[in-house]
């Protein structure tokens, strides 16, 4: 149990609800149904939460939703202990822990009925349980309405919020200690999520975005949750999208942060390859770097600076600021590098100042430590008009459409390696 010694979906773009003052909610748990419900009519969701895998569900009565599209289920299908403890109506609350100091919880999902709260981990209910939610989170009332996990990082401790009405309980992992607040400004949840580091607030078919700490809500609120939780026809979010296939693939740049977040971008599109157990989506470039637009040539990181290559022009952005570009940007590649564009691909080493530039089957070195930059060693490469280049720990990968090559490190050898596949796995498209 807690603290024992025995240790995104949604759509790219913003539409405002044109009925967004219309009061779209019903009673949590009255419905106990046997035909199955259909989340694309519009419906308020009982709890939301992500499994240890990365699946999310969506619980509305007896029934629940594996993943953004699909038809719902019988919840004791799946979570079958809940209907021996509990004639299950509804869920009241749902998430799932993070606490890396405790692997017995971390990534276990906890669920809440009335006073009690179930511990489920690959499916299975946990030995011990279910208990009462005071004896596992002293302070928390019973008969929640929503709940959702908060790393430390996006709150100040590894913390759950609870709500409850209006009133939301903010609760210290470690400490067990509990801060009470009234976030008079926001919706009265009745499933929160968590979702590629962002927090949503289910009211109704509606959501809103919310900051975790503060509250407040993040940008133009309510939206129809149809338009961007789910594939629904008619409606925003995947109607009639396809995914890609893998052998269509085609990378134009691939970078990972100092915080660890890692980005793939193709044509005018990114997706995040850190997050895949929250599913794989791609959003504009523009969406988060705000002065691009089009295709990127190259992209790399240096400290907590993310540089974007275009053409002949380079654009540094703060990562720590949500990709601030930084004043004077963008400038001259020939100004800021030494070398002159456009570029095939750029990667950096981890814990090194040499940024490795490809250009057609050539490669530059250049220390960006250096002042002024400029090129340190020039030399032939193996491979033809790579498309992306990215360095970890595990070496060096260059990509070229849908396969890549691995090298050791950046002196590739004059032997060609094995290519290899991209996979359904890491960038989310069809096999």
């Amino acid at each position: 149990m807690l603290g024992s010694s025995s240790d995104a979906a949604p759509v790219q773009h913003d539409v405002m609800i044109k009925d967004a003052a219309e009061d779209h909610s019903q009673p949590k748990g009255e419905d106990h149904h046997y035909a199955k419900p259909d989340r694309c009519k519009g419906i308020e969701f009982d709890a939301i939460t992500p499994d240890e895998k990365g699946n999310t569900f969506f619980f509305k009565g007896d029934h629940l939703w594996k993943g953004f599209s699909g038809p719902a289920e019988l919840s004791n299908n799946t979570f079958k202990e809940l209907d021996d403890y509990h004639h299950l109506g509804h869920v009241d609350a749902a998430f799932r822990m993070h606490h890396q100091d405790d692997l017995s919880v971390h990534d276990h999902i906890y669920f809440f009925l009335d006073d009690k709260v179930f511990s489920y981990y690959n499916y299975t209910l946990e030995q011990g349980y279910p208990v009462e939610i005071q004896q596992e989170f002293p302070g928390i009332p019973s008969h929640l309405d929503a709940a959702v996990e908060c790393p430390k990082g996006e709150c100040i401790t590894d913390s759950v919020l609870f709500f409850k009405d209006n009133e939301i309980y903010s609760f210290d992992i470690k400490t067990k200690s509990v801060k009470k607040k009234v976030w008079a400004h926001l919706p009265n949840c009745k499933s929160a999520f968590r979702w590629l580091e962002h927090y949503y607030c289910f009211h109704g078919y509606n959501f809103t975005r919310f900051h975790p700490v503060s509250g407040d809500v993040m940008g133009a609120y309510p939206k129809d949750a149809r338009k961007y939780f789910m594939r629904c026809e008619g409606f925003g979010h995947g109607d009639g999208a396809k995914k890609q296939r893998c052998s269509e693939v085609k990378l134009n740049a691939i970078t990972t942060d100092d915080k660890g977040r890692s980005y793939a971008f193709q044509d005018a599109m990114y997706m995040r390859l850190d997050t895949h157990r929250d599913g794989s989506h791609h959003f504009p470039i523009s969406k988060l770097w705000k002065e691009i637009s089009g295709v990127v040539d190259a992209v790399f990181d240096y400290g907590d600076n993310m540089y974007i290559i275009q053409s002949d022009q380079v654009y540094i952005y703060k990562s720590a600021a949500h990709f601030t570009l930084i004043e004077g940007y963008p400038k001259p590649l020939k100004e800021e590098l030494g070398i002159d564009g456009p570029v095939d691909a750029a990667f950096l080493c981890p814990n090194q100042h040499i940024v490795n530039i490809i250009q057609g089957q050539k490669m530059y070195d250049i220390d960006l430590a250096a002042t002024p930059r400029a090129v340190k060693m020039e030399r032939p490469i193996p491979i033809p008009k790579i498309d992306a280049g990215f360095c970890d720990a595990d070496g060096v990968k260059v990509f070229i459409g849908p396969e890549y090559y691995s090298y050791q490190s950046p002196v590739m050898d004059e032997i060609k390696p094995t290519p290899q596949k991209i996979s359904p796995e890491k960038f989310g498209c069809e096999g």
